[in-house]
């Protein structure tokens, strides 16, 4: 099996680096017969977003030698996120997803089986990529790919943990990916190496079982992260340390896809919070910019610019 090769040198590192698998997206209108196509995969969501907020911003992966995974490169390279730390398999695809609309909202189906990004190994990761960074970002469905892409994800963890560097982890719950009692288990061990851990309320109930959002955050705050963040849907959210907590309303919005609004949510928050240090503070412009996220079709089309967000938090309520 032919090896990953790398993309190009590994630069230095920016203030926020992301992991994860990115997915090419088709997705469909309501009404449409057509599938629009655009790019997806939360952490490289989460890239995104942080970017158009302003932030110095890389990505860790790998993407097939194939047309989906050159969209990527363009698309990263347009964005202004950092791809240096990308590998290119040309054993394998770049993963894709379809998203169709319904009255209970948006469904995916998948077609990431054997992708590059599942195929990457701990041994690939730039340790130095990661220690020079201040903070970074995966989630559940990074580690829910393979177990050696969880296992990737626990070595920077660490990595990061050992350089005094934070970390950020987002539950992002898929269970058609793996069983709840591994997902249980697996992203209950990166939370405990978490510095900011953000989850949904759905997601909590599958996890812990508890449906109060302040039992969620007791429980996540007991495994070790200092700021925890449960996503309340159109209640907004609510952000919990160990000395104060606070529910950060919505803005009004209206909303046709939801599809990236809480990887929206991730980057828009780090952005913010590396800025200010105030988690509150960066959740209120993190709700803003889901919110804008919400109102256009695609995962990465709608992601509003800092100007946006700003704009927003002047004008709604």
């Amino acid at each position: 099996m032919p090896s990953p090769t790398v993309q190009s040198p590994v630069t230095q590192s920016p203030d926020i680096v992301c992991i994860g698998e990115p997915l090419f997206e088709l997705n469909q209108a309501k009404g449409s017969e057509a599938f629009l196509p655009g790019h997806g995969g939360d952490t490289s969501n989460c890239a995104i977003a942080a970017a158009r907020q302003g932030a110095s911003v890389g990505y860790v992966t790998a993407v097939g030698a194939d047309n989906f995974g050159q969209s990527f490169l363009d698309l990263w390279k347009k964005e202004g996120v950092d791809f240096s730390a990308v590998k290119i398999d040309p054993a394998a695809p770049t993963g894709i997803y379809f998203v169709t609309h319904g009255p209970e909202g948006h469904v995916f189906s998948y077609r990431r089986a054997g992708s590059a990004a599942s195929r990457m190994t701990p041994e690939e990761l730039s340790l130095g990529y990661i220690r020079g960074a201040k903070v970074i970002h995966t989630s559940g469905i990074s580690q829910a790919i393979s177990s050696q892409a969880a296992d990737l994800v626990f070595k920077a963890l660490k990595t990061a943990r050992e350089a005094g560097v934070l970390v950020s982890y987002d539950t992002n719950l898929r269970l058609r990916l793996w069983p709840i009692e591994r997902a249980r288990a697996v992203i209950h061990a990166a939370a405990a190496l978490a510095d900011i851990l953000k989850t949904s309320s759905d997601d909590a109930f599958e996890l812990t079982g508890e449906k109060d959002a302040d039992k969620i955050a007791d429980f996540y705050l007991g495994l070790g992260p200092k700021i925890v963040i449960v996503t309340l849907g159109a209640d907004g959210a609510l952000v919990a340390t160990k000395e104060k907590r606070m529910v950060i309303p919505a803005i009004a919005v209206k909303p046709v896809d939801a599809t990236g609004a809480g990887d929206t949510f991730d980057g828009a928050f780090l952005t913010e919070y590396l800025r200010s240090k105030d988690a509150f503070a960066a959740a209120r412009y993190a709700n803003a910019a889901a919110g804008l996220a919400t109102e256009g079709y695609g995962a990465v089309a709608p992601m509003p610019t800092r100007s946006d967000v700003e704009a927003a938090l002047l004008n709604r309520k």
